[in-house]
């Protein structure tokens, strides 16, 4: 059932991580910051036990190995924020990944509303991009970037957008869904503590798609969030455009590992036709067969709240 509530301030802050659900070994305690404002600091999650902080899955920290993601003043229509390094001065030199140098995600906690955009980097180290948070909600924004010199990262941060909210429930697992007209299937699961390989195969009319267009230095690009705490998974493709083995489809393969049993959703951003389309599919781990009976999810995937987000026609990632 739909339960309405009425969410009144705007916050930034950390996201709970609960041991006891997800056994990660600690907890990140979410601090409360100043409402009505963009800029609010959270503190670094700070601790001990470095190696527990190895272990945790992405996202799930504002600060990690030195580096904050700080979300600063924007106008309305604009999100921006700064990762300040180890010396606490803003990060200015990024290296490309996934041809990009800075990938920022949204998600509503509810796990719908999702969102990849990739912001602009100012000289002063601060990345401004058009406002992806659509609407009303407790949103989490992950920040997935490689500093120059540094390792691969993604920071988390909460924000929260007042308003009237209707939570949506999450979709039931499903092995096949619809986007844009097309039709995309799910062929295999993710397993606890091993690499699992998932293939996502894109149809349309009943016709396979051999045309996929490279985005982002594949054939597709796929995100997964567990529920619950939001812990963020960026896998990666099995081949690449012109390697000589990797066919445009309609098959998409990835190699997955999962930190955890639990439900999660992923997120299949693919192009064709110029654009680029968000698959969106809920599994289950630890308790789901390698192969479910397919089923048909939402074909329209969660309403979008102002038709701004991935599943509605037209559109496209900046």
């Amino acid at each position: 059932m739909r339960t309405v509530t009425r969410l009144a301030g705007f916050a930034v802050g950390l996201a709970a991580v609960f041991s006891a659900t997800y056994g990660i070994g600690r907890v990140v305690d979410r601090t409360p910051v100043v409402e009505g404002r963009h800029d609010a600091h959270a503190p670094q999650a700070t601790g001990a036990d470095d190696d527990a902080v190895d272990r945790l899955p992405g996202g799930l920290l504002v600060s990690d190995r030195g580096y904050t993601l700080d979300p600063v003043d924007a106008q309305p229509d604009e999100f921006a924020f700064r990762i300040t390094g180890p010396d606490g001065h803003p990060v200015t030199r990024y290296d490309v990944a996934h041809d990009k140098r800075m990938h920022l995600i949204v998600a509503r906690r509810d796990l719908s509303g999702f969102r990849h955009v990739h912001p602009e980097l100012a000289p002063d180290g601060t990345w401004r991009v058009e406002t992806p948070l659509a609407g009303a909600g407790q949103w989490r924004a992950f920040a997935d970037f490689t500093p120059t010199g540094g390792e691969p990262l993604t920071l988390g941060v909460d924000v929260t957008i007042p308003g009237e909210l209707t939570e949506r429930p999450l979709p039931a697992p499903a092995t096949t869904t619809t986007v844009d007209g097309y039709t995309v299937t799910l062929t295999g699961a993710p397993q606890p503590g091993h690499t699992s390989p998932l293939t996502l195969t894109v149809s349309r009319d009943g016709q396979p798609v051999t045309d996929l267009e490279p985005y982002l230095g594949a054939y597709g690009h796929l995100v997964a969030l567990r529920r619950g705490d939001l812990a963020y998974l960026h896998v990666h493709p099995d081949g690449t455009p012109g390697d000589g083995r990797t066919r445009p489809g309609p098959a998409v393969t990835f190699l997955v590992e999962v930190p955890s049993a639990g439900s999660y959703r992923l997120y299949l951003d693919f192009r064709h036709g110029g654009a680029v389309h968000t698959a969106e599919f809920t599994v289950s781990t630890g308790t789901s067969p390698a192969v479910a009976p397919p089923t048909e999810s939402d074909p329209s995937g969660p309403a979008p709240t102002d038709g701004a987000e991935h599943g509605t026609p037209g559109h496209g990632h900046n």
